[in-house]
This record gives structure tokens, C-alpha cells and sequence, in this order.
């Protein structure tokens, strides 16, 4: 097993990234290249430099850490995840870019009794997916849009991964989040609503969260020098969503919007 994972950021005292009080480890890399990745310093699996405008200096977004630094670092914690029932998530980039080191971390964060979540786009070989999980109590699990070739035009994979990985999650009776970011020009609509719908009734997807698209990750292209694809694109509100829930919900698909 590698001996390090590269990690861009531990963040303590996290309310929305699972219940309780969690501390969120974020891993650096990704096989996925979304065109509105609001994380875009996550992607490269290596260490890099952004200019920080603030500062007028580079900084290094991500470090390699063994797994013995990164316990000890969540679990000065450790009190404020009993008080609140939290614990921790992980998250990325994506987490399975690294899903050896990330399963390891999981399994010895629950032999200390801590509630483990992660975030995942779900895209791994399914062997290694199953091995993952079983360390999982809480998997959010987004689920980017319903058409093999939309799928891969947007995020450069394939979709067929993802579902099966999905339908195994589903299977182990895990407590599963699965949602949708919705993103202008690429999986909004009604039309798109009612095949997510419909592809959620076949595989027995009951509940789903919906994302609306936001800008928070704008400057950090800048940072990184990279051209921004949404650039000019507004952000989505709640309320803009409505019509997404309904589709969703007139599918016997209990839905709610973050």
C-alpha cells in the first residue's frame, strides 16, 4: 500500500458534510474533468503552485501525508465528534483516486469508533468501489447525468462505471446520499429532469439531493492560470429549482435542494 496520500486540505469543525461536528480530508486528484469543477486545484493528483493575489505570492496547494499525520490531525477532534454524533468525511477531488490509502484511513478511523463519511463521483473499478464502502457508514454519491455520451463530453468518463458502482451501493443498504449538481447547459431542464427521474425509478433510487450550479470556484482558475468555461454562466438559485424537484417528485422521488 502507498504510505502517503496527497492531501490539499483537512477542515475542522464542518457542519455540512455529514451530521454532527466532522472534520472533511480532501484529496488531491481526479479522473474526472468537469467543465464547472468549482475545485479545479483538486484535479492534478500532484502538488501545485496558485498565485495568491492577496498575499502577491505562489503557494503550494497540496501536501503528501502519511497516514499516521493525518489520524493524529482528525483526531484532536475527537471530543466535539462524541458531543455531536460527528465524525469524519472524506472528500476530493475524489477520494477513490487514491482509494487504497483512503480505505486503509477508514477502516482505522472506525477500529476508534468514528462515524466515516466520504463524498465520490463514483467512478472506480467496482472491486475497488466494494472494498471502499465497506468502511462507509454515510456515502454521498453525485450522479452527474443520465446520457453515456452527455456524460462523457462533460466530465471526460464514462457513465456505465458510475451506475454500477451506484446499484452496488444500493445493494449494501449503506445510509446513501445520491445527488444531482445541476449545471446550465448541460443536465438543466425538464427533459433532463424527467430521464434522471427515470433512471433513478429503474435503478431504485428513492431520495435525491439537488446542487445548484454556483460560482465559488471562479478565482481559483484565475489562481491556476486556467481558462474558465463558466465564466459568464449565473449562478443557479433554490428557488430556480422548483420545477427540477417537481419533475422528481411527481416520479414518487422524494427531493430537496442544498
Amino acid at each position: 500500500m502507498t504510505t502517503e496520500a496527497c492531501i490539499f486540505n483537512i477542515q475542522k469543525f464542518s457542519i455540512h458534510d455529514g451530521p454532527g461536528i466532522r472534520t472533511v480530508v480532501f484529496f488531491k486528484g481526479c479522473p474526472l474533468k468537469c467543465f464547472w469543477c468549482s475545485n479545479p486545484e483538486s484535479q492534478s493528483g500532484k502538488p501545485e503552485q496558485m498565485w495568491d493575489n492577496q498575499k502577491k505570492e505562489h503557494t503550494t496547494v497540496g501536501e503528501y501525508k502519511t497516514m499516521d499525520e493525518i489520524i493524529t490531525e482528525v483526531m484532536k477532534d475527537e471530543p466535539f465528534y462524541e458531543e455531536s454524533d460527528g465524525g469524519v468525511t472524506l472528500s476530493g477531488g475524489e477520494v477513490l483516486y487514491q482509494a487504497e490509502f483512503a480505505t486503509e484511513l477508514l477502516r482505522q478511523l472506525k477500529e476508534k469508533g468514528i462515524h466515516t463519511a466520504s463524498e465520490t463521483t463514483g467512478f472506480a473499478r467496482n472491486d475497488v468501489f466494494s472494498s471502499f464502502i465497506e468502511q462507509v457508514d454515510l456515502l454521498y454519491f453525485d450522479v452527474k447525468h443520465h446520457n453515456e455520451e452527455k456524460h462523457k463530453a462533460g466530465t471526460g468518463v464514462s457513465l456505465k462505471p458510475i451506475l454500477k458502482n451506484l446499484k452496488t451501493a444500493l445493494s449494501s443498504h449503506k445510509n446513501l446520499v445520491v445527488r444531482i449538481p445541476v449545471i446550465p447547459n448541460f443536465n438543466d431542464g425538464a427533459e433532463n429532469a424527467t430521464k434522471f427521474a427515470e433512471l433513478f425509478n429503474e435503478i431504485g433510487i428513492a431520495t435525491v439531493e439537488l446542487l445548484p450550479f454556483h460560482q465559488f470556484g471562479e478565482k481559483k482558475y484565475a489562481f491556476l492560470d486556467r481558462a474558465y468555461d463558466m465564466k459568464d454562466i449565473p449562478q443557479l438559485h433554490t428557488e430556480e429549482l422548483d420545477y427540477f424537484k417537481k419533475i422528481l417528485e411527481d416520479h414518487q422521488i422524494l427531493c430537496s435542494v442544498h
